[in-house]
């Protein structure tokens, strides 16, 4: 399977690559997308006070945002595992992140509440 782009094309969510790897059951690409709001707000609100253990909480953040195509809260994600040697930078990043994710869970509100 081919690596997928490094940001979204059209959205904050791929949902062709969603699809993809959901093998195209829209039960489970709402499941997965359920399942991936609850994460990353949790996940967030942990990395809010920076942590020791921010750099495996982003890193988890990042892969699970590639596997349902959140290009850009995964681009986001590795920034602030780059970022958090130096604290302005982390913060920065941090900031970033929140955005990215907000913006994913609105894509996810407006594919769940569809029907």
């Amino acid at each position: 399977m081919p690596s997928p782009p490094l940001a979204p094309d059209d959205g904050p969510i791929d949902f062709e690559h969603l699809s993809r790897m959901t093998l195209g059951d829209p039960a489970l690409e709402c499941e997965v997308l359920t399942m991936f709001a609850a994460q990353s707000a949790k996940l967030l609100g942990q990395l809010a006070s920076l942590p020791p253990e921010a750099r495996a909480l982003a890193h988890t953040l990042k892969g699970s945002a590639r596997a349902i195509g959140a290009f850009a809260v995964a681009e986001a994600a590795a920034q602030l595992e780059t970022a958090l040697g130096e604290a302005a930078a982390a913060r920065a990043a941090l900031d970033g992140l929140g955005d990215a994710v907000a913006e994913a869970q609105g894509a996810i509100d407006v594919y769940l509440s569809r029907d």
